[in-house]
């Protein structure tokens, strides 16, 4: 007679011991290291796309104005009517940032969970402090590089799309509101130190996601790191420029 094969569970854990429903493949795939790791890799797929096109559209910060209008605020106009009128305005943008929320909170949640299956998986010290850091210097880089990241995120969200901690801020008026933010010193030093951790953070974690997705192959690994390397280098020349350019006068607004 055929015996009927049936998938067992990921983690070991899928079934309730005194029986029960099994957990959902992908929330069983989750509870794991592997799954975390996958998750990681995915979501941090999706941000660096997005970073790099942010960076991108904000190059038109350096276009100016034609007629008195502000190429910046044309491009920030463009971004609330994607796929208007067929949809809503600003709906689109806010289905986009909806999905960036979700993704920056699951891979916040991911890397927690793998720093704790790491630290219960170490049972065994290091043998010296130099093996400790050797071994650790790319996960303590990724972590503080990462708290960087994230309060630079709210303060850019405070600054340039509510407004709560920019003196000059007027809605609609994205040029004008990026001057008046990284015309004050401190504040584009800050913005210049956390994208100098975003691009730490993005090297690494380009780096590790080959790994993390099973493409850890001696074929790619000769064009992995000048591929990262790009990548962080470009996208943090880009930003950096953004209140350089502001401090040295190169853009400006009569406004401000």
């Amino acid at each position: 007679m055929a015996q009927t094969l049936s998938r067992g569970s990921v983690s070991g854990t899928a079934v309730k011991p005194g029986g029960g429903k099994r957990k959902p493949f992908l929330v069983d795939l989750y509870s794991t290291a592997v799954g975390k790791k996958y998750v990681m890799a995915i979501t941090g797929l999706l941000l660096m796309g997005f970073v790099v096109a942010h960076m991108v559209g904000n190059l038109k910060l350096f276009q100016g104005e034609t007629d008195g209008v502000y190429a910046l605020d044309v491009y920030a106009v463009w971004l609330k009517e994607l796929l208007y009128p067929a949809a809503p305005k600003s709906a689109v943008l806010w289905v986009m940032r909806s999905g960036l929320i979700v993704a920056v909170l699951l891979h916040i949640h991911a890397a927690y969970g793998l720093t704790v299956i790491n630290r219960k998986a170490r049972s065994v010290k290091y043998q010296s402090a130099r093996d400790y850091d050797v071994a650790n210097f790319a996960s303590r880089t990724m972590r503080w590089t990462g708290v960087i990241v994230l309060l630079f995120i709210l303060w850019h969200l405070a600054d340039f799309t509510f407004g709560w901690v920019n003196p000059d801020f007027v809605y609609g008026e994205v040029h004008r509101s990026v001057v008046a933010s990284f015309d004050r010193v401190p504040v584009a030093i800050f913005y210049i130190v956390a994208n100098i951790a975003l691009g730490i953070h993005l090297f690494h974690g380009l780096w590790s996601m080959f790994q993390s997705m099973g493409w850890n192959n001696p074929r790619f690994n000769s064009w992995r790191r000048p591929l990262a390397t790009a990548i962080a280098t470009v996208v943090v020349v880009g930003n950096v420029s953004f209140p350089i350019a502001v401090l040295a006068g190169i853009v400006t607004h009569p406004a401000v």
